[in-house]
């Protein structure tokens, strides 16, 4: 019985590591070395290899970051099960993240960083933390946890998700019915959703439209679900004062667009929330020990959903 890691031979090191000791009946075998296809069972990976077919007893796939939508899933064979990398490290980074961009909007510093090019020393007059109304955008397992972080600034937390779902201290929307109420109070909007085809694009001009005048963006879900001629056009009339990108579509983008100057924009090069290899391997080698004894696995996608 064999797993295939298939990224960079620093993490494979780590991997090997662990499973030497945690699961030493399994050979660990990198993208570079030969193993036989046939006892392939486990395989870690960012994107599916074009060769995936080869791999006849496949039973797991594993992503090594925490989305999915980098996989064609109709490639896949059905049998295998999809599975996004659920870790510590993951967590732990997106809640950092997800604090330093609700502060740094609601404390100005996109304004201050301007202020300070031009050498002005002007205080800019900011609401207290209960003023200033958080709204999640998407209610999964990493918003949940940045949630948790940031209850204790006293921001008024709400959430909109796709199916109904209750979280102590937060106001939570659901359906399309309900997504203009969650929009209507939301000051800082926080979008942590999944990439699929219903959130493709869904960061436009009429969503932005029911946000309150002087709104700010966070953004770290995926790239394509924002309409970035739409935020621009917020930004420029004044419908929207700043907005923190951590992804965008293409990335990089390309040189001279106009997101990379914008007076009220801030964009982090995809590093909001990164995979660190010594709690990912733990977490898969815990996974596998959950699909031999028959028990759902952490971080299973529902493949009619995408997440």
């Amino acid at each position: 019985m064999a797993f295939l890691f298939n990224s960079d031979p620093v993490r494979a090191a780590v991997f090997r590591k662990v499973f030497a000791r945690e699961l030493p009946d399994v050979e660990l075998f990198h993208s570079s070395e030969c193993v036989d296809p046939e006892k392939v069972r486990y395989l870690l990976t960012w994107t599916a290899p074009d060769d995936i077919a080869r791999y006849r007893n496949l039973e797991v796939l594993f992503s090594l970051g925490a989305g999915v939508d980098q996989f064609k899933r109709e490639s896949l064979p059905q049998q295998v099960k999809l599975v996004r990398m659920v870790e510590d490290g993951i967590i732990r980074m997106m809640q950092e993240y997800v604090v330093l961009g609700v502060l740094s909007l609601h404390r100005d510093m996109v304004a201050y960083r301007e202020q300070q090019k031009r050498q002005a020393w002007l205080g800019l007059a900011a609401p207290q933390a209960a003023e200033r109304r958080v709204g999640f955008f998407g209610l999964g397992m990493l918003a949940q946890a940045a949630i948790e972080r940031l209850l204790p600034f006293r921001f008024p937390l709400a959430a909109w998700s796709r199916s109904r779902k209750e979280i102590d201290g937060v106001t939570c929307f659901y359906g399309a019915d309900q997504l203009a109420g969650f929009l209507a109070r939301t000051d800082i909007l926080v979008c942590l959703l999944p990439l699929t085809e219903e959130t493709r694009g869904i960061l436009d001009a009429a969503l932005f439209s029911r946000l309150p005048a002087g709104a700010r963006l966070l953004h770290v879900g995926r790239g394509p679900q924002l309409d970035q001629t739409a935020l621009l056009q917020a930004l420029d009339s004044g419908h929207l004062d700043a907005a923190m990108l951590d992804v965008t579509d293409p990335e990089p983008l390309p040189d001279g667009h106009p997101l990379w100057r914008h007076p009220k924009v801030m964009i982090t090069p995809h590093i909001a929330s990164v995979t660190q290899a010594d709690s990912a391997a733990q977490s898969v080698v815990d996974n596998i020990r959950r699909h031999r004894a028959g028990e759902e696995l952490i971080g299973l996608v529902d493949r009619t959903l995408g997440y």
